[in-house]
């Protein structure tokens, strides 16, 4: 899953579907592991008056809290738009209920149903252009999992769950040294008949790494596009309305990265943008083009103005 100033490149012709819950439109092959540029880190807690500080940074940098989630709605894991216009769906993670709620823009509950499947560790959500939703059972604190799974459904049947099965290509051991845990999958997201994961690098927090699965249920070896410099844990990803921007959410930070087609955004520079003070930032999905909706697993739910 902010002293800036972003810049807004221009945009392509036609617009595609948002997401953790969108896609972008071109082709999806990319090599380059571009160096984060970091423009504002988190400073460091326990300080006198560094809460206060963190707030105050917070808000200047046009995060705003909005609302919280309604009670019962148990940490907040990840976030993507509902059908119905102006909701999303969120969910809990790691042996919580198989629960997925329905709350409008200040997450308040709106809806709620069960998914046929049960929650290993529920980490992020994604839709296609046709309906179709993506469940990330990849959440994977050890590197130790070998049932890592995303879950495809449609929210009008919940009991009918597609399995996509997957294994890493370059994991052979479970859990392997703690230097070379990278292997936990918080943030994934649809795109052109593929579902991209994006790994949490638990060992030198320095590299997230990209891979893909076909969205078909089956089962298959991810295939490794690509390694992101990125100087932090991602806990969610979403695609802006039209295409052209990829952030990363992480825990109290995000990074962004622009780009007129998949493969440049996957080439971008990621800039950084930081949310101190927010709490533990776990899910994202965007409002509109220019809006940011976030939520955290304390249940507070934040907008920013990109």
């Amino acid at each position: 899953m902010l002293g800036i100033s972003l810049l807004i490149r221009p945009m392509l012709g036609f617009m595609l579907l948002s997401s953790a819950c969108s896609s972008a439109a071109e082709d999806h092959a990319a090599t380059d592991q571009p160096q984060a540029t970091t423009q504002t880190k988190p400073g460091k807690k326990g300080k006198k008056g560094g809460h206060k500080k963190d707030k105050a940074e917070a808000q200047a940098n046009g995060l705003r809290r909005v609302g919280k989630l309604t009670d019962g709605i148990l940490e907040s894991s990840g976030l993507c738009a509902a059908p119905e216009a102006g909701t999303y769906f969120t969910f809990g993670d790691d042996g919580q209920q198989p629960t997925v709620w329905r709350v409008d823009g200040t997450g308040q509950q709106v809806g709620q149903f069960t998914l046929g499947a049960p929650n290993h560790d529920w980490e992020s959500l994604s839709r296609d252009p046709s309906g179709n939703y993506y469940m990330g059972d990849c959440g994977n604190n050890n590197s130790d999992r070998q049932n890592l799974a995303i879950l495809r459904f449609r929210p009008a049947t919940p009991g009918q769950v597609g399995k996509i099965n997957f294994k890493y290509p370059d994991q052979t051991e479970f859990p392997p040294s703690k230097k070379e845990r990278n292997f936990d999958c918080e943030a994934s997201l649809w795109h052109d008949g593929q579902v991209y994961l994006f790994t949490k690098d638990r060992a030198t927090q320095s590299t997230c790494k990209v891979y893909t699965v076909p969205d078909q249920p089956g089962s298959y070896t991810a295939r490794l596009l690509t390694k992101l410099a990125i100087p932090g844990e991602v806990t969610d990803a979403t695609l802006a309305p039209d295409g052209h921007r990829l952030v990363l959410l992480a825990r109290q930070e995000l990074f962004i990265l622009d780009g007129n087609s998949w493969a440049d955004i996957l080439k971008a520079t990621p800039r950084h943008v930081s949310l101190q003070g927010a709490g533990q930032t776990e899910g994202a999905a965007f409002k509109d083009q220019d809006t940011l909706l976030i939520t955290t697993e304390q249940g507070d739910v934040y907008e920013l103005d990109l």
